[in-house]
């Protein structure tokens, strides 16, 4: 089966402190789901402030950085047989976590 990139740029989840215990717990549950129905493959939340960057030359560049560059906040990968299935678990995502999640099919690597 494919799998799917579900994920969210930083910044896009704002929740207040009194609804962010909420919201985990929402966002747990679908993942709780997804790992029940067997699709669940790996997923999490990013520090964006910690991101470095290793050029080809092995520079290291070290973040933060400017707010013109995107950044992932959070994300999942999901197994499951077709597109529409992937968007139907962004959407529980996108509800649990308050924001728009994008979703995006991971190409499949024959040698893996």
């Amino acid at each position: 089966m494919p799998h799917y990139l579900i994920s969210f740029d930083d910044g896009t989840m704002i929740v207040s402190p009194e609804d962010l215990p909420a919201v985990s717990e929402a966002s747990h549950a679908v993942v709780d789901e997804a790992r029940d129905a067997g699709v669940w493959v790996y997923g999490g939340g990013l520090l964006s402030q910690r991101a470095s960057i290793v050029a080809t030359d092995g520079a290291v560049t070290d973040g933060p950085y400017p707010e013109t560059k995107a950044v992932l906040g959070g994300f999942s990968v999901i197994d499951v047989p077709t597109r529409e299935d992937a968007l139907a678990w962004a959407a529980r995502l996108a509800a649990a976590c308050r924001c728009a999640q994008e979703v995006r099919e991971i190409m499949h690597d024959p040698a893996g």
